[in-house]
């Protein structure tokens, strides 16, 4: 028996659309997988998980105390760090005292990355780092896998891909300071930091930018027939599409444009080394189009878990556009008492605020396709680190910062915990979209169960 979605794709083609522009239709519900699966898009639930690197200043990130973000004077403020994210106090909740508690080989920092999403040790292995013992890939699935996996398992809420890992500024090596999702023990998942790359994942429509640039001038008669197939709420939906795409378009014609100069200047153009000069100076505008990708693969239904991952556990990307020409790293094992390290990581941190409220901005101003409300209302963003602090290397009071409503927690508030193993947090994700596991990585942290209070 053919699949559903194999029919449903001939069902398209027949009808006279290019294979390339049929990718674009299985975006919509009333046409894509919803239409074969049976899936309703109201009641999703969404978890996005956002990773950015080399721990925190905790005096300007942690509110002093516990309870609700409201406007009175005894209400909880947010501190300069979290400043970013006062417009979606009514979304937003903190917690204080998760610990990461995972023993075992590798670094600080190694465990810090590689057991955050897995909640288990690393295997023996041979990356070295500093004076600890070295390590390899870590021993479990991670908690983004994991759901996939689940949601995956059920035609009800099966998704074009499953999840997707977004990456900004990730080095091309592959270690265990640049992974964080595993599929399973011993099986690192690569993020995509490339969002041309990313693009071609989610449209298949190229092999190149060049051909990229003109996609769509060949593609307009097909959208005019997926129009006139697709319902009206689709079309609305399939028209922010095409917006999305034209505006990827324009950045990819503007970086065609400057390579036709720089090949026309009498001498061959010089390859740059990775993560420096221009790549690093771009991360801002990568953050930017990766967000609007994963904006649009959620609002899609291409996808109900994503990872984003922000450079790396001992990340460097210099951020000059803060006025901060060290690596952010090398800044990161400054003593408190170097004053100008002290605010630059501040500033650093901020802007990795201002990474996420610009998410959940976009999330919150996307409606919910055929539902209530918006894409922030159905989707939890859970922004973390690998360590509670950088010049201490220490794996307690791990940031875990979550905007939007997807796991139907209680927010608009900060709440405190007595150094919980964060293995219970993970568990406590895993029940909020409806899959409750009595233990998740290693079960000796597991023993209580998920954290309670969060509902």
């Amino acid at each position: 028996m053919r699949s559903p979605m194999k029919s449903r794709r001939d069902f398209i083609v027949n009808m006279g659309v290019s294979s390339a522009a049929a990718n674009f239709a299985f975006a919509l519900p009333s046409l894509g997988w919803a239409a074969d699966s049976g899936v309703q898009a109201s009641g999703k639930q969404r978890v996005v998980f956002v990773f950015t690197p080399n721990g925190i200043i905790p005096e300007h990130f942690w509110p002093d105390q516990a309870g609700d973000f409201g406007i009175g004077k005894d209400s909880t403020k947010l501190k300069r760090i979290l400043e970013p994210l006062e417009p979606f106090k009514d979304q937003l909740l903190t917690l204080r005292g998760i610990d990461n508690k995972i023993k075992g080989d590798g670094d600080g920092h190694m465990r810090g990355i590689g057991c955050l999403l897995t909640g288990v040790e690393l295997f023996p292995g041979d990356v070295q780092g500093g004076s600890d013992t070295p390590a390899g890939w870590s021993m479990g699935i991670s908690i983004d896998q994991h759901l996939k996996n689940k949601l995956q398992s059920n035609a009800s809420t099966q998704t074009r891909f499953g999840s997707l890992e977004f990456g900004v500024m990730v080095p091309q090596r592959a270690d265990t300071w640049t992974r964080w999702s595993y599929a399973g023990p011993n099986k690192p998942v690569a993020p995509i930091s490339d969002p041309y790359q990313m693009f071609e994942k989610l449209y298949g429509q190229t092999q190149n930018r060049a051909m990229m640039a003109s996609v769509l001038d060949d593609l307009t008669d097909d959208f005019r027939k997926l129009h006139a197939m697709a319902s009206a709420e689709d079309r609305q939906m399939l028209d922010q599409h095409l917006g999305m795409v034209r505006s990827i378009e324009k950045e990819l014609q503007n970086d065609l444009e400057h390579a036709k100069a720089n090949a026309d200047v009498g001498h061959a153009v010089p390859d740059l080394p990775p993560n420096v000069a221009e790549e690093n100076d771009n991360m801002p505008k990568i953050s930017r189009m990766q967000t609007e990708l994963l904006v649009n693969s959620l609002a899609a239904d291409f996808t109900r878990v994503a990872t984003v991952q922000v450079s790396n556990s001992v990340g460097n990307p210099r951020m000059r556009w803060l006025g901060i020409n060290e690596g952010h790293h090398s800044i990161s094992h400054e003593p408190d008492n170097n004053k100008k390290a002290y605010e630059d990581l501040i500033k650093i941190n901020h802007w990795y605020a201002e990474q996420i409220a610009h998410l959940a901005k976009r999330l919150r101003e996307t409606p919910e396709p055929d539902g209530d409300g918006s894409l922030l209302d159905h989707t939890t963003i859970v922004w973390t680190n690998e360590l509670g602090k950088g010049n201490s290397h220490t794996r307690n009071d791990i940031p875990f910062v979550m905007v939007g409503g997807g796991l139907g927690f209680k927010t608009g508030r900060s709440m405190q915990f007595n150094h919980q193993p964060h293995n219970r947090l993970l568990l406590s994700v895993t029940e909020a979209m409806g899959y409750p596991e009595t233990s998740f990585g290693n079960a000796d942290y597991c023993g209580d169960g998920a954290l309670t209070g969060l509902v």
